[in-house]
């Protein structure tokens, strides 16, 4: 039997994914210690290997068969835009992306006038006007905190990931359209999904199960 290998999401995502995975009988001891230097975990019993990864490069593991299966945002699969499969909703790490900005913007976006759009998301602030709202705008890509590009006058709006929304309401910055809700989001690759798929459907079943129980059906 080949290994399944997963791609998990550095960070609170691998953490609540992996207890995700305990709950269903999948477990991954190596994983646990804190101080060790090891990128790839295995359990050898269930022929299962598991790496974390940096968010937007999961889908790019998935894509390209490194990883049979990716656990990540929604956010990064539709920046990324690769050709995965993506199989469930975790239900876990909600959040939304925004279009925010001081409150004399709202006017722009309703009046469909040029502006100028800050954001760590280009594609996806790119599909969202063009596509959705029909509006033309220039897209200023960002790495650091977006919020700033509002509050200095680099761009009329942002697009960013909006979770309590207290960062925002600290800088004087309005959420004025919501553009997606997000979670975290099982994805499969393609020829993974063809020869393995009695093992990853039984793996969707049972964290469907989980959800299920936790959440209510989904």
């Amino acid at each position: 039997m080949r290994y399944l290998t997963f791609a998990l999401g550095k960070g609170r995502l691998a953490k609540t994914s992996l207890k995700m995975f305990e709950e269903i009988g999948i477990t991954c001891e190596e994983m646990k210690d804190k101080d060790t230097r090891r990128l790839i975990f295995v359990n050898e019993e269930l022929k299962l290997r598991f790496f974390l990864a940096k968010g937007p490069d999961v889908p790019t593991y998935v894509e390209y068969g490194a990883a049979d299966i990716g656990i990540v945002g929604r956010d990064t699969i539709l920046e990324e835009g690769r050709n995965i499969y993506e199989v469930l909703d975790l239900g876990f790490g909600a959040c939304r992306m925004c279009v925010c900005g001081p409150e004399s913007s709202r006017e722009l976006l309703r009046h469909h006038e040029q502006i100028r759009v800050a954001t760590k998301y280009p594609r996806i602030a790119k599909d969202y006007f063009y596509n959705k709202k029909h509006q033309t705008v220039e897209i200023i890509k960002l790495n650091g905190s977006v919020e700033l590009g509002a509050i200095v006058g680099l761009a009329d709006v942002i697009v960013d990931i909006v979770e309590t929304g207290s960062t925002l309401k600290e800088n004087g910055l309005v959420v004025l359209e919501e553009v997606c809700p997000l979670t975290a989001r099982m994805v499969v690759n393609p020829v993974s999904m063809k020869l393995e798929q009695e093992r990853i459907q039984r793996l969707i079943t049972n964290l469907r199960g989980l959800i299920a129980k936790d959440h209510g059906p989904v």
